[in-house]
């Protein structure tokens, strides 16, 4: 039986020479040009013809602009990729902006498919050379596609993307194979499982906001084109990439641990997006569900661990002693039961409606291979603080 790859995505820090970060510019401002350029000519050719050209069409205008063959056709591909994307949701009822030109600080990447790198000690880059690289972990599995990101802090990074073999799980041995959990997300605690255990929510930016603020008057203050405008520009944009590594930091250390743990972690399927919207956006991006969803995913699958993703609808008025509806202000943070006289913390009562669900037998579950596409009613409010 062949087994399919798995693609894992590696990120380190690059030191480039002065010489070779002025010339990464370069090529990112060749980028940015070629990308306006593309989008001008397909903006053009729909207005005369109707249609948009194709990948082929516009992979032929990028010979000889400059960059590496294979960057220069990546953006060609990106672009018409993003154009017919735009189609392709608008067909399924979702709303969105038609491609922009990009200004310099929008142009943030250069991307090596295939070829024009190798990383020994160094890692080399056609044609910038040998670039110090610090490279703190193996990479696992044979590289397939490289990313030079330069970040609005000024760092610049690699990524790299590699291919591994899908190990056959190993889970069957682990002593974690008979405890499973149910995990609800919120607010007021990060997290709150089913066995009891609270994770803290460390609020991130919450610790930075002072300084954040007092940062971003002086660049709202600053003359627009100054040295000192882009020095304010500098500091605000290291203080979120700060901000933003503590953020990672703990949901990797969190995810991880309960992976390793746990042998099935039941989440709900959040509609974050549309609860952006609606209430709580600042703190719901700070807290990072989406981010911290997706770590548990890709991580349960080497650590044998299995994940179940359930309808959220009415997992803080179900009670999940007898499974009566009880009704609940957002003030309420306990749940009394009138039937079964049930009293529990209310999130504490959501995270095990949630295992509940995630367990076989049970309704809304998806631990037997349900793959239903449904529309998930988007988590009610009193559950969100």
């Amino acid at each position: 039986m062949a087994r399919s790859g798995v693609i894992r995505a590696y990120k380190y820090r690059i030191y480039p020479t002065k010489k070779q970060e002025n010339q990464m510019q370069e090529h990112l401002w060749t980028a940015k040009n070629l990308w306006n350029a593309l989008l001008a000519h397909s903006n053009d050719y729909y207005q005369k013809t109707g249609k948009f050209p194709g990948q082929y069409d516009l992979q032929k205008l990028v010979k000889g602009k400059g960059l590496y063959a294979q960057t220069q056709q990546a953006i060609a591909h990106k672009v018409s990729n993003s154009i017919f994307r735009v189609f392709k949701l608008k067909k399924k009822g979702v709303k969105c902006g038609f491609p922009r030109f990009k200004s310099i600080d929008r142009m943030k990447s250069l991307v090596y498919p295939q070829l024009g790198f190798k990383l020994e000690k160094k890692l080399y880059i056609t044609p910038f050379g040998e670039i110090n690289i610090k490279k703190h972990r193996e990479i696992e599995g044979k590289i397939k596609t490289l990313i030079l990101k330069r970040e609005s802090s000024g760092k610049w990074f690699a990524i790299l993307c590699s291919e591994k073999e899908k190990q056959q799980e190993q889970g069957s041995s682990r002593m974690n194979k008979e405890q499973q959990i149910g995990i609800d997300l919120g607010l007021k605690y990060f997290a709150t499982l089913s066995n009891g255990e609270v994770i803290k929510n460390p609020r991130h930016l919450k610790g930075h906001e002072e300084q954040l603020s007092q940062l971003q008057r002086r660049l709202s203050k600053s003359k627009k084109g100054s040295h000192n405008r882009k020095k304010a520009k500098l500091k605000v944009a290291r203080l979120h990439e700060k901000i933003s590594n503590t953020r990672m930091d703990f949901l990797h250390k969190t995810s991880l641990r309960l992976v390793n743990t746990y042998s099935l972690i039941a989440l709900e399927k959040l509609a974050s997006s549309e609860m952006l919207q609606k209430n709580f956006g600042k703190q719901i991006n700070d807290a990072g569900w989406n981010m911290f969803a997706n770590m548990v995913s890709y991580k349960a699958e080497s650590a044998g661990c299995n994940i179940v993703f359930v309808n959220p609808k009415n997992t803080t008025k179900l009670c999940s002693g007898c499974g009566a509806i009880v009704e609940k202000e957002l003030s309420e943070r306990i749940h009394r039961c009138p039937s079964c006289g049930l009293v529990t913390d209310r999130d504490l009562n959501a995270a095990r409606n949630i295992l509940i669900r995630a367990t076989e037998g049970h309704s809304g579950s998806q631990a037997s291979g349900d793959n239903r596409k449904e529309v998930l009613s988007l988590k009610e409010e009193a559950h969100n603080i």
